[in-house]
């Protein structure tokens, strides 16, 4: 491969992690300032605490997203062998979990719920419930 080609792919994975890394930490940033305009506004703390974690979880998530999206490039791309293969399938696998872990802790109810929530009169099967 060149190496025009090599310093542009190195150049560009390490633009995402910097993009995904400035999410987290931006989102951070405005997640504690949208939580302390609440408090402020006198909104109840359990209230504003709710809306924190799920700002804040959702930035932590889209960072992640780029985190794991340099990654792969780093391993296609740049240096593809069995040994960044499977350090990358550990590091998408852990990623994978804590994308996991916040998107419950945000919604507040597994992913397979999410039409019983959107639903509450509805049984699982989509019969109306009460009548």
């Amino acid at each position: 491969m060149d190496d025009w080609f090599q310093h542009a792919l190195r150049l560009t994975t390490r633009s995402i992690e910097v993009c995904g890394i400035a999410i987290i930490v931006l989102g951070t940033f405005g997640a504690t300032a949208a939580v302390l305009w609440q408090l402020l506004r006198g909104r109840p703390g359990d209230m504003v605490l709710s809306l924190y974690r799920s700002n804040l979880g959702r930035a932590i998530l889209l960072g992640l997203e780029f985190l794991v999206a340099a990654d792969i490039i780093n391993t296609v791309a740049i240096e593809p062998s069995l040994q960044s293969l499977a350090i990358l399938g550990g590091i998408v696998l852990i990623r994978t979990f804590l994308s996991f872990s916040l998107e419950v802790e945000i919604e507040g109810r597994w992913p397979w719920e999410k039409h019983r929530s959107e639903h509450p009169d509805r049984s699982a099967d989509g019969r109306q419930l009460g009548s």
